[in-house]
């Protein structure tokens, strides 16, 4: 995340390319896999344990034993590896030795596992990328999910049209700073921030029964990994919509334990004092030469 705010913020870009391949991990071709790791391997012993983990069973919700001809079990512990390795081949070095070749501007790709962002300083280059992949991705099998898979303007000049994307459950968009300078602002995407906030009211209905002491115990955790996560320099307001939700939200829940209202909002914040409620926080700092430039 702070390398691809640092690419954006300070390079020459104004397109980029939204993109979402269809089911990945479904559909990683296994033998375009073994010839990909053979090409780093030379442990034969090794190579087979991969090709048994990749023929093994999968069981499905019904009770029964699946086989299927492709694609990495999710959740499996090697597959966020394979995953990385598949793409290095069938996109990275072909980014960096082709589409950035043949460029006509700045040109970037940043990827996690299978979520990448393609940021172009030409329009024309962005167009080309975006045609070329859906055929390059089809050599290993794969397919772009159409829907989900444009070009869009993203430039601090504020080209017509959309102007912000997602990416590992954050937005990214223009803004401005505080001395009224463009400035790349991230936020919690809107549809994760939905998501949690119907995950966190599930959990609350599930829990309430619990005794108080367990359940500010689950809640500090379940507060904890959400600020670890989503608590980058810049989203704080959206920690704090979060952490108001929460609280309020499992205030609700608490007063439905009994016919009768247990708690009003005073004794509930001093509940929460009590038990040392995790407050919304920034983890860790901005990227250094980000911060340099806001000093």
């Amino acid at each position: 995340m702070d390398k691809l705010t640092i690419k954006l913020q300070f390079g020459r870009y104004n397109w980029g390319v939204e993109v979402d391949i269809k089911g990945f991990f479904d559909n990683i071709d296994h033998n375009w896999m073994v010839r990909m790791l053979e090409e780093r391997i030379d442990d034969r012993a090794f190579l087979r344990l991969i090709k048994k983990w990749l023929r093994a069973g999968v069981l499905d919700t019904d009770g029964k034993v699946l086989h299927p001809g492709t694609g990495t079990p999710q959740g499996g512990i090697v597959s966020p590896v394979l995953a990385n390795v598949y793409l290095h081949y069938a996109l990275d070095l072909w980014f960096d030795g082709v589409v950035k070749r043949d460029k006509r501007g700045e040109a970037c790709l940043i990827r996690y596992a299978d979520d990448f962002v393609c940021a172009f300083e030409d329009r024309g280059d962005a167009e080309r990328f975006y045609k070329a992949l859906g055929q390059r991705l089809g050599r290993f099998g794969l397919e772009l999910a159409a829907e989900k898979t444009r070009v869009i303007p993203f430039s601090r000049h504020r080209l017509a049209g959309k102007t912000s994307f997602d990416v590992l459950g954050f937005e990214f968009r223009w803004g401005k700073d505080r001395s009224g300078k463009d400035h790349l602002k991230r936020r919690t995407a809107r549809k994760r921030l939905r998501k949690s906030r119907n995950n966190f009211t599930e959990w609350c209905r599930e829990s309430r029964h619990l005794k108080r002491r367990v359940l500010f115990k689950l809640l500090n955790a379940k507060l904890r990994g959400y600020y670890n996560y989503y608590g980058v320099h810049g989203n704080s307001a959206s920690l704090k919509q979060f952490f108001d939700f929460a609280t309020r939200t499992l205030w609700k829940w608490l007063n439905r334990r009994s016919q009768r209202r247990s708690d009003n909002w005073t004794g509930y914040k001093e509940m929460m004092a009590h038990f040392k409620i995790q407050q919304p926080r920034i983890r860790g700092r901005p990227p250094k030469r980000l911060a340099t430039s806001m000093a």
